[in-house]
């Protein structure tokens, strides 16, 4: 080996991470999103203080909420010895007030007697939520499970009957009673539940590493816990089950506890999409 020159293999056997572990990190730095992490397969990850999984490929997701910090701070500890870190600024975003009047004064103002039934429905949704494991069907790519106008947007405060209600986490598609919902990525069914208090007819989706998309107000499931499902496959029908006013979609993701914006991850709705439902 010439002086001053080293070989692949060389820098292999000498420093591994060199080469094989920088930190990489895609998407969107914004309360709400998600990034898309890379490192060595035998690094360890910790976010904020908490270790994340690691896949064998060596990627790992981070996730902002709604209200996050300004700032996050992302370490790698390699299989070797060396770190790395990484602070992330996370960009603040100004949310909407929406007013949503006619709702069933039971659904904003439920009786003693529907606590039971909501604490039993929450459950079996965090339950389905717990899933945690090194699949990455998120690295499928993403769609939009139906196209249409667009009614409600993730972040913003909600105002029903006149009483201020926890903030919508999720983006609502206004479209027909029956219209078809595709899987927006690979994933496995963990949860297709017939009939909630506030949700109605209710599906979950696990896209491994514990981020899971939740589809609300269906008119009904077409698929079953532990399906396996590809991104574009039928799994639902546009309904107005639950808590709703009309017939819609409502679309929610979460990352480990961190419910994050599925808008930044799929993109703009269809211009013309959106153009001709509302001519129709």
């Amino acid at each position: 080996m010439s002086s001053g020159r080293w070989s692949l293999t060389a820098l292999l056997l000498l420093a591994p991470s060199l080469l094989l572990a920088e930190l990489s990190l895609s998407g969107e730095q914004v309360q709400g999103g998600m990034l898309v992490g890379r490192t060595a397969p035998d690094a360890e990850v910790w976010v904020d203080g908490n270790r994340v999984r690691l896949s064998p490929q060596g990627v790992f997701l981070i996730g902002f909420g709604r209200d996050h910090a300004a700032q996050t701070l992302v370490e790698v500890r390699h299989a070797d010895g060396g770190k790395e870190s990484r602070t992330i600024d996370v960009a603040r975003r100004e949310y909407e007030i929406q007013r949503i009047d006619g709702l069933p004064q039971r659904k904003v103002t439920p009786q003693k007697i529907d606590y039971a039934r909501i604490k039993k429905e929450n459950a079996a949704v965090a339950a389905a939520r717990r899933r945690d494991d090194p699949r990455t069907d998120f690295l499928s790519g993403w769609i939009w499970p139906v196209e249409g106008p667009i009614s409600g947007v993730y972040g913003s405060q909600r105002i029903l009957n006149g009483k201020p209600r926890r903030p919508h986490f999720g983006v609502d598609i206004a479209m027909p009673v029956g219209t078809p919902v595709r899987a927006p990525a690979d994933g496995i069914v963990t949860l297709a539940y017939p009939d909630m208090f506030y949700s109605g007819t209710t599906l979950v989706i696990d896209h491994g590493h514990r981020l899971s998309s939740s589809f609300l107000h269906l008119q009904r499931a077409l698929v079953k816990p532990g399906d396996r499902v590809r991104r574009g496959d039928i799994i639902a029908e546009v309904g107005k089950s639950g808590r709703v006013t009309g017939a819609h979609l409502d679309w929610r993701m979460n990352l480990r506890t961190a419910r994050i914006d599925p808008q930044l991850l799929v993109g703009a709705m269809p211009q013309a999409q959106m153009d001709r439902k509302k001519t129709n």
